[in-house]
């Protein structure tokens, strides 16, 4: 259970958005947000957070749930969301609120325009909100770390299937059933395993292929644990590498290791994508990354910050993100090497740990 403490921090964040922008208060509809600043980990609601109070409004589903888990917020009961919405804004008289852009849909805008005859400004903001979750505090980062335990846990476990005649879908299944099974409320996503030729696809979730000698197995997993997500991807071979696999395979781990070296608060992102994708790309091979280097993880399996060519933020202290360059040669095979790193003020501090050579199964 998340301190109290760390909500009122939290909402205190917020609370400096709209003394900032002179707002009179911001409404949250994205559950990842609406849980990050209350602790409702039900599938709908709406949190509204003014100067000096915060509301989370449910209907009669959640009333229980949200005794139990709302922290540092009044709780409002509603019929319908969009009606109790209306009529907190109209009792408090707000006049102008900041919503997030991308997730306020234009029908919600449209009915409390109508509701509230126009006399509510709502304000779109986006990167004032993500921000807010681009630095994990200290009970989100064990929640993270509890994820890639088991995550790695479930690998480990699933290792001795890896060999010639298995077959993708059975060891995924066998994976989840693991995960799920030892305290994972769920997968991240669909459990990428895909050998020979299909390493080659990004996300190539797992088939009715059976493994063959000298195939690549990419293996992309993640779960999640009290709301938070771990994701990493393994490469191995089954039986002894060719030549060129070994060589684009330390083609690989030489780009992921050389991002995570230079990690650093204070330089821009796009510079450790730059470094990753400039190595592939001197090595022969920059035809076949197609993809950003990483991305921010935490109550969401993608957030910000996204790691790639185009992100000209600063890297800062406390972010969470994967490091994940891959070289994917259609017809052939793929490699792909990701890790989670921490950002200190020391530089890079991995969380995932299983290693990353070549592995022969």
């Amino acid at each position: 259970m998340i301190q109290n403490s760390f909500f009122e921090k939290r909402q205190r964040s917020v609370q400096e958005i709209i003394d900032f922008n002179q707002l009179d208060g911001i409404l949250f509809t994205n559950l990842e947000n609406i849980r990050y600043f209350c602790g409702f980990t039900g599938s709908d609601g709406a949190l509204l957070i003014v100067r000096k109070e915060t509301f989370f409004l449910t209907d009669s589903r959640y009333w229980t749930q949200a005794e139990e888990e709302v922290k540092q917020s009044r709780i409002i009961h509603y019929k319908k969301k969009p009606d109790g919405i209306a009529s907190l804004l109209s009792d408090l008289k707000l006049k102008k609120v900041g919503v997030e852009g991308s997730s306020f849909t234009l029908s919600s805008y449209q009915f409390l325009m109508k509701k509230l005859g126009g006399e509510v400004e709502f304000i779109s903001l986006e990167d004032e909100i993500k921000n807010l979750r681009a630095a994990k505090d200290p009970q989100e980062l064990s929640l993270i770390r509890a994820a890639i335990d088991l995550s790695t846990r479930s690998f480990t476990h699933i290792m001795e299937m890896l060999k010639e005649g298995s077959v993708e879908r059975e060891v995924a299944l066998e994976m989840e059933f693991f995960m799920k099974k030892n305290g994972a409320e769920a997968t991240g996503f669909d459990i990428i395993i895909a050998s020979g030729k299909r390493s080659a696809l990004p996300h190539g979730r797992a088939s009715a292929k059976r493994i063959d000698k000298g195939d690549f197995i990419l293996i992309d997993f993640g779960l999640r644990v009290q709301g938070y997500h771990s994701d990493q991807t393994r490469t191995l071979v089954c039986g002894k590498p060719t030549s060129e696999q070994s060589k684009i395979h330390q083609i690989v781990k030489e780009a992921h290791d050389l991002a995570i070296k230079a990690i650093r608060p204070g330089i821009p992102i796009c510079e450790i994508d730059r470094m990753a994708r400039d190595h592939i790309k001197n090595q022969g091979y920059g035809d076949y990354f197609g993809h950003g280097l990483g991305h921010g993880i935490g109550l969401a399996v993608h957030e910000d910050p996204v790691v790639n060519g185009e992100n000209k933020g600063l890297i800062q202290e406390g972010m969470v993100f994967t490091v994940e360059p891959g070289v994917y040669i259609p017809q052939w095979g793929g490699v792909r090497i990701e890790d989670m790193i921490l950002v200190t003020s020391q530089g890079a501090e991995p969380l995932t740990y299983l290693p990353a050579e070549l592995t022969v199964v």
